[in-house]
């Protein structure tokens, strides 16, 4: 199977934002929580769900079949049980379990700069409300990016069969939802679907980075929840500035950022302007650095 690795197709995402410089005033940030260490067990910890974000980038036979070299070879228990999408129209996404973890895995692809798709799907930044059907019970209030909203709702169905699936096939009450860019974005709106739709599972949502998603309304939402965040920026990473708060866009708490110097630091609070946090580190696109967005993350590079 050839490789490949993902690159910064969410830059027409930075065009479409840079486009509307002036047009929303930035939120007002709230007073932040103390910026702390990530230990070296906390970064260790996350090591088998990069690798799970990065074999997103597999093919859906490949994950299916869970032969995807480095990226599967790193997690060698992991029980597969539906894969899909076409990495074009459709992300590729699987769903299996991990015994040793103990919890049922969702991954989603991030962009292949080499598809027209998911250029297309990135730049979609209008914001929307998410589907009723789909998300039962959310206020109006809430709004997301289009594109990303578009994207999960495509295969929110098949995944949530999968996981009822695979939760009952191994007696498992706990769902990781990850991905990395794109890909990691469609996890956040997975993480928050499913749990919605089960609300009596435990939900995880790790990312890497991942794009702003919603509006101010939905990161609240988000972090109202007993839904675990954590997403992982690297360096000086561009994308997950973007799209812009000047647009309304917001993420939600749970951020980490991968410092120049090796270090990780927990941002606390949402969109942290600290210089030990990506907001802060990262004020303009033009000050990031786009190799930084595959990684490496502890030495992961993102890509199957």
């Amino acid at each position: 199977m050839a490789s490949f690795a993902p690159s910064l197709a969410l830059g027409v995402l930075a065009l479409a934002a840079l486009s509307a410089v002036s047009a929303v005033p930035a939120p007002v940030l709230k007073a932040r929580q103390s910026i702390t260490a990530a230990s070296q067990s906390q970064i260790s910890s996350y090591t088998p769900y990069t690798y799970y974000a990065s074999a997103g980038y597999c093919t859906a036979s490949a994950t299916l079949s869970w032969n995807c070299g480095a990226n599967c070879e790193a997690n060698p228990g992991f029980q597969p049980t539906a894969s899909g999408g076409d990495g074009d129209d459709t992300q590729f996404w699987y769903v299996g379990y991990d015994p040793s973890l103990r919890t049922v895995i969702v991954s989603h692809q991030g962009t292949d700069p080499s598809e027209i798709e998911p250029l297309l799907t990135d730049g979609d930044i209008e914001m929307t409300t998410l589907s009723s059907s789909l998300f039962p019970g959310l206020s109006s209030d809430i709004e997301v990016h289009e594109g990303f909203a578009d994207a999960q709702a495509s295969t929110a169905s098949d995944v949530l069969n999968a996981v009822q699936s695979t939760l009952s096939q191994h007696g498992a009450s706990h769902v990781t939802a990850v991905g990395h860019s794109l890909g990691a974005a469609i996890s956040l709106l997975d993480a928050v679907f499913l749990h919605v739709n089960l609300p009596t599972t435990t939900v995880t949502f790790i990312g890497y980075g991942l794009p702003r998603v919603g509006n101010q309304a939905f990161a609240n939402y988000v972090d109202g929840q007993p839904i675990s965040v954590t997403h992982i920026n690297n360096e000086e990473d561009p994308i997950p500035i973007l799209p812009g708060m000047f647009l309304g866009y917001v993420h939600p708490s749970g951020e980490v950022h991968i410092e120049d110097s090796g270090e990780w630091a927990n941002c606390p609070g949402q969109d942290n302007p600290s210089t030990e946090c990506i907001v802060g580190d990262v004020p303009e696109v033009w000050d990031g650095d786009e190799s930084d967005h595959d990684g490496p993350y502890n030495g992961i590079e993102m890509g199957c």
